[in-house]
């Protein structure tokens, strides 16, 4: 199973080149832009682990894809995905985003079903990486 979270995740992986397309399209356009990563790949899973500090007022490629090649070395095994903010509004809204590093193997999700109230049926998913503790579960 194949994680599809933000732009181009149902494309196959960007390569350096269009990583540094979309960089470039996101600096044209003013926006900040930052790198996080996360072993919990699930939809509902926002928060996201941050890598550095935000790059606002970034006007080279260069030194967004050095966080990006420093956040490869230290979380090879890590989702990662490079987020882009737009504030001309007054307010941080995510104008792109877009996953730029997987696991070698992707084990995807349970559908759990409950029974509650009545004859009411609930469902929730899991990610089957979080059967491992964190920092082990890929």
């Amino acid at each position: 199973m194949r994680v599809t979270q933000g732009t181009f995740s149902f494309l196959p992986d960007l390569t350096d080149e269009q990583i540094k397309k979309q960089i470039a399209y996101a600096i044209s356009k003013g926006w900040a832009l930052n790198v996080e990563y996360t072993d919990d790949p699930h939809p509902r899973n926002v928060f996201w682990e941050l890598w550095g500090l935000p790059l606002f007022d970034v006007k080279d490629v260069a030194a967004v894809k050095f966080e990006i090649d420093a956040c490869r070395k230290a979380k090879p095994t890590s989702y990662i995905k490079v987020n882009a903010f737009d504030n001309t509004r007054g307010i941080e809204s995510c104008s792109l985003s877009f996953i730029i590093n997987r696991p070698s193997s992707e084990p995807g999700f349970v559908l759990e079903r409950q029974e509650v109230d009545g004859r009411n049926i609930r469902y929730s998913i899991k990610s089957y990486a979080c059967d491992k503790p964190e920092g082990s579960r890929y």
